[in-house]
């Protein structure tokens, strides 16, 4: 049986990172945004062993380094199921971009399989085998706003934001996340030998901030309409002082984004931001004619740039099968 699925995006409205832990990871806060710009996956079951995947695109790895063949060893397992696994993965979305490509594929992967073989795992055992593929991965088992702390992979769903019109851009610029991470170190050693404990301080105020914002307590105007909410939010956002942490380091590394994002806030932005640790930079716009006109102007200074929406937790999970 084939099953097709949508494969959507994220964004990360803030990203806080704390220290190195124990375990090499990070501490992490963010809000993950879902978005509707997508891959489109479809996952076969037929008779056979072993796992097979297909790409339009020649980036995408086929072997088991790909989120997508993990996902698939693990979940084949987990169901007690046997067969053999083809995943056709067309993509839309930029390799290796910050939008959590490779992770949403490998949730889209598991979901397909539950599907075409008329399986369902228990939640909290699809959170398990999210988190151990990846730290992006359980974002996309809830959808909409989510809460990620830890190195990421804890998710707690948020009341979702109303839904806000967005440009994404996508510059051709490799960007190295466990590089970031490691210049991200060495720069806080260098300029203020900050303890464990001065990031902590840093993350409390961060968590102050988002929920302030998410609150619509910065302003403290009550918002009508969902297009008043949205409006309102935006500018909680820019009050609070949401900001990413990767861009102190990537952006000195690849000036050619720090300038995307001025474009975007040049374009009328009310925000915008480094997504992960790129190369995809965003902006959230007050109107779908003020993205669309955004996006277009991009385009035409040689900024690969499309205009699309946040998706709701509802909108999320209705749209990944149409």
């Amino acid at each position: 049986m084939t099953v097709a699925v949508r494969s959507f995006a994220k964004i990360n409205i803030g990203l806080e990172i704390g220290p190195r832990r124990a375990d090499g990871f990070h501490a992490l806060r963010t809000v993950y945004q879902t978005v509707a710009l997508h891959d489109r996956l479809r996952v076969e079951v037929a008779r056979g062993t072993g796992i097979e995947i297909r790409s339009n695109d020649r980036r995408v790895p086929c072997d088991e380094s790909n989120t997508c063949w993990r996902m698939a060893e693990r979940a084949m397992k987990a169901l007690k199921a046997r067969g053999r696994v083809v995943i056709h993965v067309e993509k839309a979305l930029p390799v290796q971009g910050g939008l959590g490509g490779a992770s949403s594929n490998a949730v889209a992967t598991l979901l397909a399989l539950e599907r075409a073989l008329g399986k369902q795992l228990p939640p909290e055992e699809r959170l398990r085998l999210a988190a151990e593929v990846g730290s992006d991965l359980p974002l996309f088992l809830i959808g909409g706003t989510v809460l990620g702390v830890g190195r990421g992979e804890e998710v707690y769903p948020l009341e979702d934001l109303p839904g806000l019109d967005c440009v994404i851009v996508t510059p051709k610029v490799g960007v190295s996340t466990p590089d970031a991470f490691a210049d991200l170190d060495t720069r806080r050693q260098g300029i203020g030998k900050l303890t464990a404990e001065t990031v902590s301080d840093t993350l409390d105020r961060s968590s102050r901030a988002v929920s302030a914002w998410l609150s619509g307590s910065s302003t403290g105007v009550p918002a009508k309409s969902s297009g008043d909410r949205a409006e309102a939010l935006l500018l909680d956002l820019v009050h609070a002082g949401i900001e990413n942490d990767f861009e102190s380091v990537v952006f000195p590394q690849h000036p050619e984004l720090r300038a995307v994002k001025r474009a975007l806030e040049h374009a009328g932005a009310a925000y915008a931001s480094l997504s992960g640790s790129g190369s995809t930079v965003y902006g959230l716009f007050k109107s779908r004619e003020l993205a669309r006109k955004a996006a277009a102007c991009l385009s035409a200074e040689a900024m690969p740039a499309v205009a699309t929406k946040t998706l709701t937790r509802r909108e999320y999970w209705t749209r990944l099968w149409k």
